[in-house]
């Protein structure tokens, strides 16, 4: 059985990035009928943030991406915080000492970093000559009387080749000479990454380590960790990282200000401010980023669309074939279609499988997601039968307008009257051109003796006011859009009129003329 895992640390939100990574572990586990694991990787207390654990969690079930074992759901091998598992770090760590791949080292970092210029000065590759190792008990004790504090290293060999047979680069060769004696475990005994992820990853029984290319040059020396121990090794798979917009480094939630440069970027991160404004969302960066998955459940994408594009960075069907249902993703996927070149991430491409798959779902179901954004907004609640038809009929007349959930912000004069006006719009529509106030006055008396102020209703009376006053519809409609709605498009005008009542529409056109 295929097993494969995603061990976040608590130190962030989850990323796009990883988020890729993850969805590709738990395609391959579902598509084999295998389990997907989600392991804690918390051995760095420094960095880990407490309150970031949930919003991981929170994120990977709003994706849909559910895990076999792992925090909140358990398992056969828990637990699955590496900050639990002290213990058996421990004695892998006296393992590698007995058997003499690995030894305790007692040299000071200045000491180390003086020995690399050394051998940068010389053009030579540094290459520790493990002059504090500690052979016995007898140089523990002298290299601590020195008030020296000792780590534990790998010892590497110095000779041969550590192949890697990689399910995404096919097979990779790395000389051992290359190869540094890493850190293993601090002065404290607590373990490194390497070492925690190792013994983690045999005794999850993981089958499969599906990562990005970035741990490539880890893999030699867990390969040595894992052979050292005993261990039977795992198939290994390095995916391609995901590269910022537009350009080949890597995605980063720290180059925000670069990023908005990209004018997709920046429309994107435009668009959910304003809908986080509105709806009193935070707009903290280290939260609220296209960078991170959360920032598309808050502004209301769909999960789907997020996965599928996401499978995309990095993989292809055909070259042809790019919109697929979550189960046709886990029946297609495999990682021989895994590219090894990084995949850019495009907000642009992103923004259209989401308006796609939202403009996709029955009306009903719409309505059903942008109702937390009319609430949140002020506009309706919960239970409230009659604001709730007031939304449906939004949506049903907005149509595609509606790409996201939290596009129903730019209807907030459907619902309230307190709205904001374009000013432009204001401008060009109402107080240039010379006979506007005056067609205006004359179509709000024709609207307000309206009896049938349905769609269809207002349709008629608007164009039979067009007739006698013999002037085209152009002429009246813009100017009627701003001075009801404040805004300068949006859906059908006369859709528009009957969804905001005859009394407010009349009282709207009043206010602006005032």
């Amino acid at each position: 059985m295929i097993r494969t895992r995603f061990a976040p640390s608590p130190t962030g939100y989850l990323h796009i990035g990883g988020v890729r990574t993850a969805l590709f572990n738990w395609l391959l586990a579902r598509q084999s009928g295998g389990q997907f694991i989600l392991r804690i990787d918390d051995t760095d207390a420094g960095r880990n943030v407490e309150a970031a654990l949930q919003p991981i969690l929170d994120g990977f079930r709003w994706l849909g991406m559910d895990w076999d074992e792992g925090p909140e759901v358990g398992g056969p091998h828990q637990p699955y915080f590496q900050s639990e598992r002290g213990d058996r770090y421990r004695a892998a760590t006296a393992a590698l000492l007995e058997s003499g791949h690995a030894y305790r080292d007692f040299a000071k970092p200045d000491e180390l970093q003086s020995l690399r210029e050394e051998a940068r000065q010389s053009g030579g590759a540094f290459v520790y000559d493990r002059r504090w190792m500690a052979a016995d008990e007898a140089d523990v004790k002298r290299f601590e009387a020195e008030g020296r504090e000792g780590v534990v290293r790998l010892k590497m060999p110095r000779e041969g080749q550590c192949v890697i047979h990689d399910l995404v680069r096919g097979e990779v060769v790395v000389e051992w000479a290359s190869e540094q004696d890493h850190v293993i475990a601090r002065a404290d005994g607590s373990p490194l990454y390497h070492l925690a992820s190792v013994v983690d990853d045999h005794d999850l029984e993981i089958t499969h380590v599906v990562r990005a290319a970035e741990h490539l040059p880890n893999t030699p020396r867990q390969i040595f960790i894992a052979e050292s121990l005993g261990y039977e090794l795992p198939q290994y798979a390095h995916l391609p990282y995901v590269a910022e917009p537009g350009g080949t480094a890597k995605l980063s939630k720290r180059k925000l200000d670069k990023y908005l440069k990209n004018r997709d970027f920046a429309n994107l991160m435009a668009r959910g401010q304003a809908i986080a404004k509105r709806c009193g969302l935070t707009t903290d960066v280290d939260t609220f980023n296209p960078v991170l998955v959360d920032f598309y459940r808050e502004i209301g994408f769909l999960p789907d669309a997020l996965l599928n594009y996401l499978m995309l960075l990095g993989w292809s069907l055909d070259g042809e074939h790019e919109k697929f249902t979550l189960q046709e993703m886990i029946d297609l996927f495999t990682l021989d279609r895994v590219t090894k070149s990084p995949a850019s991430f495009d907000p642009a491409k992103l923004t259209s499988f989401q308006a796609d798959a939202f403009a996709a779902l029955p009306d009903q179901e719409r309505t059903e997601r942008v109702l937390p954004f009319a609430v949140a907004a002020g506009w309706t609640e919960a239970g409230d039968a009659q604001s709730q038809q007031l939304l449906a009929d939004v949506v049903t007349a907005a149509g595609d307008r509606l790409k996201m959930a939290g596009d129903i912000i730019d209807f907030d004069y459907c619902f309230v009257d307190d709205y904001e006006v374009n000013a432009k719009a204001f401008e060009k529509r109402i107080n240039k051109p010379a006979a506007a106030r005056e067609l205006l006055g004359k179509v709000r008396d024709r609207l307000a003796s309206c009896d049938d102020f349905s769609a269809a209703g207002v349709e008629a009376t608007v164009k039979g006011f067009c007739e006698d006053e013999s002037i085209g519809l152009g002429e009246i409609i813009h100017a009627l859009r701003v001075a009801t709605t404040g805004a300068a498009g949006g859906f059908g005008m006369f859709d528009t009129l009957a969804i905001v009542g005859k009394e407010r529409a009349v009282a709207r056109i009043d206010r602006t003329l005032g």
